[in-house]
């Protein structure tokens, strides 16, 4: 099959970076070649952007993870895909949507960022009641400065569904999934069950919008 660019979002508590860990596994075991990564990247930019968001913030925090995903793409996402690879990314334009509003920038800036980021071949959204992600996040111990309780987690909830809307708008093939009472194995097995279908009718890979 040609590689497929497959992005994993969703607010804090919602399962995404186990979700990604199981769906590897998975796809790997199913015999598909895969490469994960993440948003922020491990790359200077990416290391800059998700260290720093106390130091950065607002306008600049959001060329910072623009910045980050374009140089992404360019060294890492594009040349697997190119080499026929399952590319999962824990993270992408559908969090810089929720999170930089969050930080008080208009949709506008956040939309024009990110117009030239590939379009995903499946664009998974996780999502899950706000009172059990931020149940989530306080057992987890580590949060940041947007994840201060249930009243950020109701915002991040309700602004990603407002993304869902406007990325659908946009072209991207949405598969939002609700995790409240879904076990993350499961979840990953939903989103293989996707990423089969459209191997199976090869799919070809992400292009720009």
């Amino acid at each position: 099959m040609n590689g497929l660019l497959v992005t994993v979002d969703g607010p804090g508590g919602a399962g995404k970076s186990t979700t990604v860990r199981h769906l590897h596994d998975l796809l790997t075991a199913q015999g598909h070649e895969v490469h994960a990564t993440t948003e922020p990247s491990h790359d200077l930019l990416g290391r800059t952007a998700r260290d720093n968001s106390d130091t950065y913030s607002g306008h600049a925090l959001a060329c910072l993870v623009a910045a980050d995903r374009y140089h992404h793409l360019t060294t890492d996402i594009r040349p697997h895909l190119d080499q026929g690879h399952i590319v999962l990314c824990d993270r992408y334009v559908a969090s810089s949507y929720v999170l930089q509003r969050m930080d008080g920038v208009p949709l506008h800036f956040i939309e024009t960022l990110n117009a030239a980021a590939d379009t995903p071949g499946l664009a998974v959204i996780l999502t899950a009641d706000p009172t059990t992600t931020a149940d989530r996040i306080a057992h987890r111990g580590t949060r940041h400065r947007f994840e201060t309780g249930v009243t950020t987690s109701r915002t991040e909830s309700d602004l990603y569904e407002d993304t869902i809307r406007r990325l659908t708008e946009r072209g991207y093939p949405i598969l939002a999934i609700d995790t409240t009472t879904t076990a993350s194995d499961q979840v990953a097995a939903m989103i293989a069950q996707r990423v089969n279908q459209l191997a199976t009718t090869d799919n070809p890979e992400s292009t720009t919008p």
